[in-house]
């Protein structure tokens, strides 16, 4: 975490304080099982109703709870407060439970909650957010004994989802969540051989499938194992992975996710234990955090990861 100095800290506080109360624009994601439904999402979403949709409100709390540890401020607490109050969160749980919530944000949403949790553990807000990540860890548990894994660079990824999720198991000793994972994973993507690197990215990636694959394997095999795995897995190391991805519109919400992808990658890559090419994809995306709302409403969460961990 010494990566995030004071200055960035504030930079990137700012940006998530205003996209968890900026109610509109708002894609509301919600499954219609009657007429006359009300969807105020600012109603049935009372704590994550801002940042364009559902899941980038739940990473930019997960953003702000992570730079309130690393820097203090009491803004970022008033806020905190505001959104992830026990009657908020209550709300959110209930909505989960109704008809419409059913397979809402799975698997994305679901594992970003849990990191969000994990990150709230020993702090004032742990308690209110308990319920939901209990009921979302159980979903998740569930979700994970699919015969197949989902290997899309986007919101479906299975190891991403898995990776996030894992980091919850471990913080709350939650001992059945991590075994699960880890059994699903080995399952998955214990015989992959020679990752179709060449293929990556496309247009719609921010995330690499190849990297999260291999980071989850990381996380879940022996050291021993692992170097096996990988040796099979990128036989010839990252190749075109090394580079970060360019010539994208930024103003496009699908383009701009090639931003997100080159922080994915950093976070990855630099766990993986190649620093060069972490840097040069964190370099390149830095500056675009805070610029046009289709980046700015999720990709300072994306910086924090890379920024923080590795």
């Amino acid at each position: 975490m010494s990566r995030v100095d004071a200055a960035t800290a504030r930079r990137l506080a700012g940006v998530a304080l205003a996209n968890v109360a900026r109610p509109y624009p708002h894609k509301l994601d919600h499954l219609l099982t009657a007429a006359g439904e009300a969807l105020d999402h600012r109603r049935i979403h009372p704590a994550f109703y801002g940042s364009y949709d559902w899941h980038s409100a739940v990473h930019m709390h997960w953003s702000l709870a992570r730079i309130h540890k690393m820097h203090p401020s009491g803004d970022i607490a008033a806020c905190l407060d505001r959104h992830l109050g026990s009657e908020n969160l209550a709300a959110e749980l209930a909505y989960f439970r109704s008809p419409a919530g059913v397979t809402f944000e799975r698997p994305y949403g679901w594992a970003w909650l849990l990191k969000l949790q994990a990150e709230l553990i020993g702090t004032p807000w742990e308690k209110a957010g308990a319920p939901l990540a209990a009921e979302l860890a159980a979903r998740f548990g569930r979700f994970v004994g699919a015969p197949y894994p989902i290997r899309a660079g986007n919101h479906g990824n299975s190891a991403f989802a898995c990776l996030l999720a894992l980091d919850y198991a471990r913080a709350s000793a939650d001992t059945v969540l991590s075994r699960t994972i880890s059994g699903s994973a080995t399952r998955w993507y214990g015989a992959d051989r020679d990752a179709p690197l060449a293929y990556e990215p496309s247009l719609d990636d921010f995330l690499s499938p190849a990297l999260v694959e291999a980071l989850l394997m990381k996380e879940v095999l022996s050291e021993r194992e692992f170097a096996g795995w990988l040796a099979r897995f990128m036989p010839a190391g990252i190749g075109p992975l090394a580079e970060p991805p360019s010539g994208f519109d930024r103003a496009d919400a699908k383009q701009v996710h090639l931003d997100g992808l080159s922080f994915s990658r950093a976070w990855s890559l630099r766990r993986l234990g190649f620093a060069d090419a972490a840097q040069r994809h964190l370099s390149a995306a830095l500056p675009h955090v805070a610029g046009d709302y289709a980046g700015a409403h999720w990709l300072a969460s994306f910086a924090l990861l890379a920024l923080t961990e590795g």
